[in-house]
């Protein structure tokens, strides 16, 4: 019933404050008093701005007090019975035996508040200022939080062509460094270098133009700051061949050939690659989200609620509770939103049809977060933030209400930030849109090793100039310099997971339906899968049957 009683408001643009809502609920007949109430409220004497947070002066005011005598009526006798499926858990299928999923099915009572209202005049509501859970609770946690990586006001490109040089200078030089980190390569060879009678040849090189012979073979032409250089693949060297097959347009790899006359053939290919790392301890949990889609008619709201409600340690079996008390960081890898004009006819998909509008619902869920945990958000292609990657953190413009909130943090896309010195990459994953296209094998549905083959070419979006938008930057902000512990991206709408090197990778999915452009695709979303790292472990919950 007390859900029911919230909507009926909701629905009609009134917020209740904590005594407002208190007086509805202990009625003697709270949903007939609620849609008298509401009646009143939406006459003429009262403006949109008095809706913004109705307080319990104004229902004395308007009701004279009726229907609110019965104080013995409490909260709990209102609110549905909780139901806990505790047999819901079971093992998730992954490499690290310690995984584990959890469905999370029972019915809670939705008890967030929107706000409350400060008046200026104790007659009139002016100047209104919605404050959330967040605002209100002291926070008495330490954060160790530190941004490593954020383009955001760094970014800058005139789009002359001068830029572009520049920007692929960048991209070079910075995996060059990565590469020469290799035992192979610490002695190379420029292509203006090469002599003569030289056949053994120790490259660093980018990848220009990529062609099959008739006979099957690749022929790859390369280049480097000096010069371009063409290099059989021969596909009798099958090892060899699979590697070349994984090639693509602008990423920059080691090749190591031999060089007859003209005629150069490759013996080895060799990609940045990543390392293995050490797992690093941790007492924490790092919550996952993407592609959470507010403002669309199929964002998924009665399981985004449950998630909120689970967060705050208000929904869920005892198990799954405490792994909610453990969450220190909350994570957003992008499109938090809808969006407005992102594809032809989208506002025929909208909810809510007004880009600040639905930045002010995500923060009416987010706003009602526990205060002790950190929220990070970076933008996606649906955000209001420029499209060509790398994208500066959404900005305050738009997203006002988010910025009110306290202890959220706005990055770029992508970032790197320390939780604690746990270093998360944050990328959201425009780039998965052709990598299934340009390398085989690779698809949608497996998008863990579409996030492997981005680490092995420590660059989150190699091909340039196609589906992907990629700024000319001065610098590349895109390349992977340093190894992290976990890598999250999201975008394609299907949760995934794997630990590679000891990374954890991870894509969180959606809260979102499936729309009519992945039906066209065959695109099978998994909505309302949230991922959590608790205290080392991977861990994944559901928030829908």
């Amino acid at each position: 019933m007390t859900k029911n009683i919230l909507l009926k408001f909701a629905k009609k643009g009134i917020n209740l404050s904590p005594d407002a809502y208190a007086k509805v609920i202990k009625s003697d007949n709270p949903l007939n008093f609620a849609s008298e109430l509401i009646v009143k409220l939406k006459s003429n004497d009262f403006k949109p701005v008095d809706l913004i947070s109705v307080n319990g002066k104004i229902i004395d005011e308007i009701t004279g007090n009726i229907n609110t005598s019965s104080e013995e009526s409490t909260e709990k006798d209102n609110s549905p019975e909780e139901e806990t499926d505790s047999d819901s858990q079971s093992t998730q299928e992954t490499k690290d035996s310690n995984n584990s999923k959890s469905d999370i099915r029972d019915d809670k009572k939705d008890e967030s508040i929107d706000g409350i209202v400060k008046k200026k005049d104790s007659e009139k509501i002016e100047d209104a200022k919605i404050e959330f859970k967040r605002n209100l609770e002291k926070i008495n946690v330490e954060y160790d939080f530190e941004v490593l990586q954020d383009s955001s006001n760094k970014s800058y490109t005139s789009g002359e062509i001068g830029d572009l040089i520049t920007y692929f200078q960048s991209r070079y030089e910075k995996l060059s460094k990565i590469l020469k980190q290799r035992p192979d390569l610490k002695m190379t060879t420029k292509v203006a270098d090469i002599e003569d009678g030289q056949t053994t040849l120790n490259l660093i090189l980018m990848v220009k133009e990529i062609r099959s012979t008739k006979n099957g073979h690749k022929f790859i032409e390369f280049e480097d700051d000096t010069g371009s250089i063409s290099i059989l693949f021969s596909n009798k060297n099958e090892e060899l061949f699979a590697d070349a097959e994984k090639l693509v347009r602008d990423e920059v790899v080691g090749v190591i050939a031999n060089k007859d006359g003209d005629f150069v053939i490759a013996n080895q290919l060799i990609y940045p690659g990543v390392t293995r790392i050490e797992e690093k301890e941790m007492d924490f949990g790092i919550v996952f989200l993407s592609d959470v889609h507010i403002g669309s008619l199929t964002f998924l709201e009665d399981a985004f609620q449950k998630f909120i409600d689970w967060i705050n340690c208000e929904y869920g079996n005892e198990e799954q509770r405490k792994v909610a008390e453990d969450v220190k960081y909350l994570i957003v890898a992008g499109d938090i939103v809808d969006g407005i004009g992102v594809y032809p006819n989208q506002d025929k998909e909208l909810s809510i049809k007004d880009i600040r509008k639905q930045y002010d619902e995500a923060a009416r869920f987010l706003g009602n977060i526990r205060s002790d945990i950190k929220i990070i958000i970076t933008p996606g292609n649906h955000d209001a933030s420029r499209l060509a990657e790398p994208q500066p953190a959404v900005p305050e413009e738009y997203a006002k209400s988010l910025y009110k909130l306290n202890n959220v943090e706005f990055v770029s896309n992508p970032a790197v930030v320390s939780l604690d010195g746990i270093h998360v990459l944050i990328y959201h994953g425009e780039s998965f849109n052709e990598l299934p296209m340009a390398i085989k094998g690779l698809s949608y549905e497996k998008n863990e090793f579409m996030m492997e083959e981005l680490l092995k070419k420590r660059h989150l979006a190699p091909i340039y100039g196609e589906r992907t938008p990629l700024a000319s930057e001065l610098e590349d902000y895109l390349v992977i310099e340093e190894i992290p512990d976990i890598f999250h991206t999201g975008h394609i709408h299907i949760n995934s997971y794997k630990k590679y090197n000891g990374i954890h990778m991870i894509n969180s999915g959606t809260f979102q339906t499936q729309t009519e452009y992945q039906k066209i695709k065959n695109i099978e979303p998994t909505p309302a899968q949230v991922p959590v790292i608790d205290k080392g472990q991977y861990k994944l919950f559901r928030f829908i049957d």
